[in-house]
């Protein structure tokens, strides 16, 4: 989460929103395909959350047997964390932190990391995936989910139907995608149910290259991509169920830390 996340009380209204199982959004589509490439991690694994927000993922793997250090640069959130880790100790350790400096963090500290839809709000993501590539041990993983890049830009993407070409036939579903190929920034309203605009967060888009160099220079060889599919219980939402089965609006990327030169 950005930084200017604690305007006009979002981090309360975020901490509300996630609780301790994520919103809708996330629990049934960004969240299983998120967690099913993480796998079944050993007890003991030491586990780091880059970007934990309230901490709910990073509770929930805790309470698998990991031994977690959650990070954010948002206070309010990590404030929020740290009370519910007051109300039910997991032994987990938030700390506030820019993705991109995790300093007091040992190299090869981590046998696995994991950012949930942090990384698209992270300015400095490049030094971030290379700070992550430092404190997780040699094939260690880093397992990401992000807005999917080819089909989600920002403000600069959305739905479309076309008309059937003959009767009886269904509208085609599609998306319409601008300003792909270069990297940019864009301005994001947080609203509650009653339409009320509860703060602004810049977000970022990377093109699928843009991620792949970037992994590549740190020391990451990607090893699976997937695109998370809308499970029964999504409902609900603007965007029907079906139309996320035909156009994924999500990527989560698992990767490999490849082994350091050594002499």
């Amino acid at each position: 989460m950005s930084a200017d996340s604690e305007v006009n009380g979002f981090g309360s209204w975020y901490d509300l929103k996630q609780g301790d199982e994520g919103d809708l959004w996330h629990r049934t589509l960004i969240d299983p395909g998120l967690l099913g490439a993480l796998g079944d991690l050993s007890r003991g694994t030491r586990l780091l959350d880059v970007g934990c927000g309230n901490g709910y993922l990073s509770r929930r793997l805790a309470r698998r047997g990991a031994h977690v250090v959650g990070i954010d640069v948002a206070s309010a959130l990590i404030r929020r964390a740290l009370a519910r880790e007051a109300d039910e100790p997991l032994g987990i350790t938030y700390l506030e932190r820019d993705a991109s400096d995790l300093h007091g963090l040992g190299d090869g500290s981590f046998d696995v990391a994991f950012a949930n839809m942090s990384l698209m709000n992270i300015p400095k993501a490049k030094e971030a995936i290379g700070e992550v590539g430092r404190v997780v041990r040699d094939e260690g993983r880093f397992v990401f989910s992000i807005s999917h890049p080819c089909f989600d830009v920002d403000t600069r993407s959305s739905w479309c139907l076309e008309a059937p070409a003959g009767v009886g036939e269904p509208q085609t579903i599609c998306r319409k995608v601008t300003a792909y190929r270069e990297p940019h920034s864009d301005v994001f309203p947080w609203m509650d149910a009653a339409g009320k605009v509860i703060a602004r967060t810049t977000g970022y888009h990377r093109p699928l290259s843009w991620y792949a160099a970037a992994l590549r220079e740190a020391g990451w060889a990607i090893v699976n991509l997937a695109e998370p599919r809308p499970t029964e219980e999504f409902v609900g939402r603007r965007v029907a169920k079906e139309w996320i089965e035909a156009i994924p609006l999500h990527l989560v990327v698992d990767a490999w830390r490849m082994p350091r030169h050594r002499p």
